[in-house]
């Protein structure tokens, strides 16, 4: 019988395995916070901010709606799946589908007028004007 010298870290080994795969293997998506928040990438031109939001599989203009209110911009929506494919013969289920909804803070200088949208190949366009910097007012001090 050979001797094995006592590790008292064993356990510890174990369980941070365990956890590893408990969080990175099939946990369920309900936790996912990610999964049910689309991502989006946010960049400016010198005339306006664009928003680029990766949806893949609307089917319909009306499966999205573009809010903003109190210059917060908010994607929200549903992912359609009809897909007639048994529980029992699904290995693996990782594609979202259902609501989902995502907001950010636009910059102070976005205007929330003449915003305009276009899907394609799974993903939203979101293109915000920028208000023209003409438009701010010196204001005049009186002192008395």
């Amino acid at each position: 019988m050979p001797l094995v010298p006592y590790d008292p870290f064993h356990h510890l080994e174990t369980m941070r395995r365990d956890f590893h795969r408990f969080f990175t293997t099939d946990f369920p998506s309900l936790f996912r916070a990610d999964e049910m928040m689309p991502r989006i990438d946010m960049h400016e031109t010198e005339r306006e901010y664009i928003v680029s939001c990766d949806l893949p599989g609307l089917e319909r203009k009306e499966d999205v709606q573009i809010d903003v209110h109190n210059n917060v911009l908010t994607i929200s929506g549903t992912i359609q799946r009809n897909e007639t494919i048994k529980e029992e013969q699904m290995h693996r289920r990782e594609r979202f589908f259902g609501r989902f909804q995502r907001s950010i803070p636009l910059p102070a200088n976005a205007s929330a007028d003449q915003i305009h949208a276009t899907y394609k190949n799974g993903v939203l366009d979101i293109h915000i004007p920028k208000i023209a910097s003409d438009q701010r007012k010196k204001v005049d001090i009186q002192f008395h």
